[in-house]
């Protein structure tokens, strides 16, 4: 299944998988989507986050999917990683291994660690996500200092 780096002609696909993701997670009214922004984190002069288009194999055209994700690194593995900001395929391509094959292009990119978080009673992408034999952190609670 063909899994590519986004390119600036993808933005339109991403900002609508970004506001459907939202939604998807019961949080679309609280999504603050500035496309300026958002671009410019993307595809400006210095990018900070990075993005991976997948297309299911019978329509290589169609923007099925993407992963939004960005590099850290771990000071005490010292190694770098991926943290995954956000993954979403449309509903009517899921159930078809374009998730898998996103993940599988994200964990060939670093020797490191691939991270994310999952929504409280998102039962299928946290069964999803075990079948790949991912498993959930334990020992850390996630704290947020957000600007004022």
């Amino acid at each position: 299944m063909p899994v590519r780096p986004a390119e600036p002609d993808d933005f339109e696909a991403i900002c609508a998988m970004l506001l459907a993701h939202a939604a998807h997670e019961g949080a679309g009214d609280q999504m603050r989507l500035h496309r300026e922004e958002t671009y410019a984190a993307l595809f400006g002069a210095a990018p900070v986050v990075r993005a991976h288009i997948a297309s299911p194999p019978d329509a290589p055209g169609t923007t099925a999917g993407f992963a939004l994700w960005y590099p850290t690194f771990s000071s005490w593995a010292t190694k770098p990683g991926i943290w995954l900001e956000d993954l979403y395929i449309e509903p009517e391509h899921r159930r078809h291994g374009l998730g898998r094959e996103l993940l599988d292009t994200l964990r060939s990119l670093t020797d490191g660690r691939v991270e994310w978080d999952v929504a409280d009673g998102n039962d299928a992408a946290q069964d999803f996500y075990r079948s790949l034999g991912a498993l959930p952190v334990g020992g850390w609670i996630r704290y947020r200092w957000s600007a004022r």
